[in-house]
Parts: structure tokens; sequence; C-alpha cells
């Protein structure tokens, strides 16, 4: 259903049982999926595409160009997967010729007044809470919870699992399964309770907790509890996640807990 105070590009292609309110702009080259709710004052520009059963909350803006200065209005692209929502005021910016596009995965929240910057990677089954702002190039991998109003810097990594205290500001790689909070932004010990709702066994668990004791709560320096990580621990997902996470994060990650 297409209410005919909305504006859309002939060029648009759009699914026969979406439903777009009043007030809506939508630009050529978007595609939307069976099923997605656009609500009314929302814009949604060019080279945009929006998976199946989404819902896009009033006054979001989807695939606007960048606020990076390089942007010289190259072909880029805006990529939201499916299932995915987005709350009031939301916007998220198209890609550069760094990474050529912004994508957000299936079955992503994304709160009131969130910002996803250029070029960023959301993963799947990710929530965001209101106010959380996000710089370019941001990878965030599957199931992260950020708390509300946190800043992420540019070509930050945020790992699998994890969990941000709200009004963090990160500006280091946060490795998969823990829990980060404090300032400046630290180690706060594993997200157990999340990995157990995901169907995580106690063993799996307490083998991220000794892990990660080795990496923050001994007398090693982080590359040397790598090495004791691969040498010690039998070859499981988790291990080979977090040593491949640490060994190639160009920013570094995040520091221990120190009272």
């Amino acid at each position: 259903m297409t209410q005919p105070f909305a504006c859309i590009h002939p060029d648009a292609k759009i699914a026969e049982n979406v439903v777009i309110e009043p007030f809506c702009v939508i630009e050529k080259n978007v595609t939307i999926g069976a099923g997605t709710h656009i609500g009314p004052n929302v814009t949604i520009y060019e080279n945009t595409v929006i998976g199946e059963n989404c819902r896009i909350f009033p006054g979001a803006v989807v695939g606007a160009i960048p606020q990076d200065l390089k942007f010289k209005g190259e072909q880029t692209y805006t990529i939201i997967g499916n299932n995915t929502t987005l709350r009031e005021c939301v916007t998220v910016h198209r890609g550069t010729a760094s990474k050529g596009k912004t994508v957000i995965g299936d079955n992503c929240l994304v709160m009131a007044y969130c910002h996803v910057a250029h070029d960023c990677h959301l993963n799947n089954n990710i929530i965001m809470s209101n106010a959380t702002q996000l710089a370019g190039e941001v990878v965030v991998d599957d199931f992260v919870v950020i708390g509300g109003g946190t800043l992420v810097h540019q070509f930050t990594h945020i790992g699998k699992h994890v969990m941000v205290q709200g009004g963090s500001r990160i500006n280091k790689d946060i490795p998969p399964y823990i829990i980060a909070a404090r300032e400046p932004i630290s180690y706060a010990g594993v997200n157990s309770i999340g990995l157990r709702r995901r169907g995580f066994s106690n063993e799996q668990i307490q083998n991220v907790q000794d892990m990660y004791r080795m990496i923050f709560q001994s007398d090693m320096n982080v590359s040397q509890a790598v090495e004791a990580i691969e040498t010690s621990f039998p070859a499981t997902p988790e291990r080979d996640e977090v040593i491949l996470f640490v060994r190639n994060s160009p920013r570094g990650i995040l520091k221990g807990y120190s009272r």
C-alpha cells in the first residue's frame, strides 16, 4: 500500500505488499523487499537496497551521501538485510570508494537517533541502543549489543557476542564474547549470560573465561598470551575466533580492568 502523498521515483523497485506511509521520499535505484513497512517522513536515497520484512520508523534517512570529505560522488550503495528495524530518526550513510557500500545485516534493531556512517559493516542480530554513533568503516560482528549513547571511533572492530556498556567511548577493538565497560573502555568480564542464552555450554563459557584470564589477568603481554592460548587450549571455534581477532587487530584491543 502506497499513500498518495509519498514521492516515489518511477525507477524504484518496490514489492507489491510493501507499505509506504505519507510524505516519504524514495529516490531512483532503490529496491524494497516484500513485507517491509516504511513509516511517514522517511527518506530513502538512491542506490539503496532494503530487504524483506523490515520496519523503518518516521524520520529515518537511509542512503544519504557520506560526510567523508573524500567522497567525490562515486557510485556507492547502502544495503539493509531482512527483518531489520530502524527506529525514529536513524541515519545510515552510503559507502565511499574505500569499501563501496554500507551494510546492516539481518535481524538487527537500530534504535532511535543512531547513526551508521559510511562503509560500516554490521553483521546479523545486532542491537544498537538509542543515540549510538558509529563513525566510518566500523565493523560490528554478530549478536553484539551496544548500550545507548555509545560513541565508536572510525575503523574500530567489535567482535561477536560483545556487550558494550551504555555511554561508552570506544577507540580500541573489542574482542569477541566479552563485556566492555568503564572509562576508559576496558575488559569487564565474559558475556556469560548472553552466551548461555545463545546456546553456549558451561564448558565453552569456562574455556572463554580461561582464555581471557590469560590475556587480561596474567603477567603475559597480549602476544605472549595468544601464543599460550594456541598451545594450551584444544582447537575450538571459540579459541580460533579469539586468536584470529586479536592477531588481526590493527588498532589493538582494549585494556584489561585495573583497580
